[in-house]
C-alpha cells in the first residue's frame, strides 16, 4: 500500500515532468534549421559581417542577358601588379618586378607604409639625440652624419623639439637595383612642428606653435636575399 508521503512524490514528479516537456518541446521561432554542408538546397549558415567581408553571388545565380561567367572572366582586365604605386611599362615598374621576382614577398605598398614609419622615427630620434634607434635605421655613412650634427647641436647647449602632425604623401620616386642592392626613394610631404632651443629655453630656429610643411627626398637600400628584413636610409635631400 502506498502511503501518503510516496503519492506526493509522484504527483510532484509528474508535474514536473509534464512541465518541462511543455517548455523543452516547445518551438519558438528562433530555432536554426539543421545544416547540410552536403546539400545544394540546404540554406548557408550565417556568414561573418563586417568591413572587410564582401558577399559574392552564387555560382549559380545568372542575369538575364549577362554574358557567361567564362565570358566575363575573359573580359575583366587582369589588375596591375604595382597599381598606384609605379606607371605601368617604366623603369620604375621593371624594377620592382625584379626585386619581386628575387623576393616574391616583396610588396610595395607594404613598403611605402613602413618607410613613412620609418620616415617618422627617424626624424624623432633625431631630435631626441637617439643614436641608438638611428643606428638600426641608418646606413654608416647617413648615422655618421646625423651623429656629427646632434654633438654639434649638444655641444652648443641646444636641445631640439619635433612633433608629427601627419604625413600627408609618401610616394616612390625612384626604384634601381645596383647588383643585388636594392634602392628605393621616396618622396615624403609631412607637417611638422619643430623648435631648436638654447640652453636658456629660447627658441634658436623653427616655432612651438606653427605648423611648417617639410619635403624630403629620401632613399633606402636593402641587399636582397639577406637574412636583415630591413631597408636602411642610405641617402637624404630635399624637393622645391
Amino acid at each position: 500500500m502506498l502511503d501518503i508521503y510516496t503519492i506526493i512524490f509522484l504527483a510532484l514528479a509528474v508535474f514536473i515532468f509534464v512541465r518541462l516537456r511543455s517548455v523543452l518541446g516547445q518551438r519558438t521561432g528562433r530555432e536554426r534549421p539543421p545544416y547540410d554542408p552536403y546539400s545544394r538546397d540546404t540554406a548557408r549558415p550565417p556568414q561573418p559581417t563586417g568591413d572587410n567581408v564582401v558577399s559574392l553571388p552564387e555560382r549559380n545565380t545568372t542575369t538575364p542577358g549577362a554574358p557567361p561567367a567564362a565570358e566575363a572572366e575573359e573580359e575583366e582586365a587582369p589588375k596591375y601588379r604595382w597599381e598606384g604605386v609605379a606607371p605601368e611599362g617604366s623603369a620604375m615598374a621593371a624594377t620592382l618586378d625584379e626585386i619581386a621576382r628575387q623576393e616574391p614577398d616583396f610588396d610595395a605598398k607594404h613598403f611605402l607604409s613602413g618607410s613613412k614609419a620609418a620616415y617618422e622615427m627617424i626624424v624623432t630620434a633625431f631630435a631626441n639625440g637617439d643614436r641608438r634607434t638611428l643606428k638600426d635605421l641608418l646606413s654608416k655613412e647617413v648615422y655618421d652624419s646625423f651623429v656629427a650634427a646632434i654633438a654639434d647641436r649638444e655641444s652648443r647647449g641646444e636641445s631640439m623639439e619635433s612633433r608629427f602632425v601627419a604625413i600627408s604623401k609618401a610616394e616612390l620616386e625612384n626604384a634601381v637595383m645596383e647588383g643585388r642592392t636594392a634602392r628605393l626613394t621616396v618622396h615624403f610631404v609631412s607637417q611638422l612642428v619643430s623648435v631648436t632651443r638654447g640652453r636658456d629655453g629660447s627658441v634658436v630656429d623653427g616655432s612651438p606653435d606653427t605648423v611648417a610643411d617639410v619635403t624630403d627626398v629620401w632613399t633606402f637600400a636593402r641587399d636582397l636575399g639577406s637574412r636583415d628584413p630591413n631597408w636602411k636610409l642610405v641617402q637624404t635631400g630635399t624637393s622645391a
